[in-house]
């Protein structure tokens, strides 16, 4: 099974192609960023221009035309849909499940002063557990869990205030 990947270009359109389609481009190298390819019995010419590889986005120029193109895995697309990323800079007041499961434990209550990365509860999804962690440090404002609830994907956890 090929991996798929997707690429938004221009914050407007949307491609999705499967590992083994990219493989198979009829394409050659000119430079180190420039390549020619042949696409539906047409030439095109792309250079990568620029290059963010932490975010995998690019600035490329087809025949003359700049584009930009933020390319996403599947793993990409799994990490955003739990609700984790890398350089988020945005403040977090509540813990959500990231998958339905049973609360096994709750290490906190309304007043704790908790610091970033401390257990604040322990979720058991697909038999398996989740330790969710403090992401900043805070005071608890409010616990919506119980041992031995039964939680759904996204449920609100815990609150957390300054």
């Amino acid at each position: 099974m090929s991996a798929t990947y997707k690429a938004m270009v221009n914050d407007s359109f949307e491609f999705s192609m499967p590992g083994d389609a990219i493989k198979t481009l009829d394409s050659v190298s000119e430079t180190k960023n420039k390549v020619h390819l042949l696409q539906k019995n047409k030439s095109v010419t792309a250079e990568v221009i620029s290059k963010d590889l932490l975010n995998r986005t690019y600035t490329i120029k087809v025949n003359g035309n700049r584009y930009t193109v933020k390319i996403e895995n599947e793993l990409d697309a799994l990490i955003a849909e739990i609700g984790l990323s890398l350089g988020n800079d945005s403040v977090e007041n509540e813990i959500h499940a990231p998958m339905p499961g049973l609360i096994l434990e709750v290490n906190v209550k309304e007043g704790d002063s908790v610091t970033e990365g401390d257990s604040l509860c322990v979720l058991e999804a697909m038999k398996m557990e989740n330790a969710l962690g403090a992401p900043r440090d805070g005071v608890v404002k409010a616990v919506h869990i119980a041992t031995g609830e039964t939680v759904d994907k996204n449920a609100l956890l815990i609150e957390l205030e300054d």
